[in-house]
């Protein structure tokens, strides 16, 4: 007989607040779908799953998810599937659920996946027991299918950290990821832009070394000798008509 997911009161929180403050800078920027102008922003939004997700200590190459990301690319998953991908990644699996016991890992995809803290102990009982009833599987789909997330993000938009900041208030809440920042040697293992464009993000600094690793060389040259192969021949054809004209 299945276990009766065990029900929990939900306590005051900064998400469960209607807030009318001006965003600023530590308002979280909403990724979504719909508000995809060109494919580098879709590179923008996967590159923030990930960091959702796996947090920057946990953001390297190595881990990159390249067939899921080739299907939100080409409109074959939704931003959810995407998300709920990562979190069932044998990456996300090794280094989060395998080092964790349940109550743990069950705060930590809370917050990931639902943008928040647990509520109280009674939540991360409920979700363990479904966890140790249903399995890791189970546990992601129920979570995700759950009315708080729907409505929250839906099925286009990258799950982010609701409501970190109040007014009037000299500390909100923390950030889920603290963490210290590491060197250059650490940052250049990060996950890239699939594509090769040569250009940066507007939080990006510029180094020629990377712009050349990005820039498409081969199609600068070809463009270069195109323009060259022009220039040779309206100068010919200049002097050809001087030549006949005198």
């Amino acid at each position: 007989m299945t276990i009766p997911f065990l029900t929990y009161t939900p306590s005051t929180q900064n998400q469960r607040v209607n807030g009318f403050e001006i965003a600023g800078d530590e308002t979280p920027k909403i990724y979504t779908i719909h508000d995809l102008r060109n494919p580098s922003e879709m590179d923008m939004l996967i590159q923030a799953a990930y960091r959702q997700i796996y947090h920057e200590q946990q953001c390297l190459t190595y881990h990159r998810q390249i067939v899921l990301e080739s299907q939100l690319k080409t409109f074959q998953i939704t931003v959810r599937d995407f998300i709920r991908g990562l979190v069932l990644s044998d990456s996300f699996r090794r280094l989060n659920y395998e080092v964790n016991n349940n109550y743990r890992f069950v705060e930590m995809v809370v917050q990931r996946v639902l943008g928040r803290s647990v509520y109280n102990n009674r939540e991360t009982l409920a979700w363990s027991i479904v966890l140790a009833t249903k399995g890791l599987n189970g546990f992601i789909d129920t979570l995700m299918n759950t009315e708080e997330y729907l409505d929250q993000f839906g099925d286009y938009t990258v799950p982010y950290q609701r409501r970190r900041i109040l007014p009037q208030r000299t500390q909100g809440e923390l950030p889920f990821a603290r963490m210290s920042r590491y060197g250059l040697d650490y940052r250049n293992q990060l996950p890239k832009p699939s594509v090769p464009t040569g250009l940066f993000d507007k939080s990006e600094q510029f180094e020629f070394k990377v712009f050349m690793d990005r820039a498409d060389l081969s199609r600068a040259f070809a463009v270069l000798m195109i323009a060259v192969v022009l220039i040779v021949m309206l100068l010919l054809f200049s002097e050809a008509n001087r030549i006949f004209f005198v």
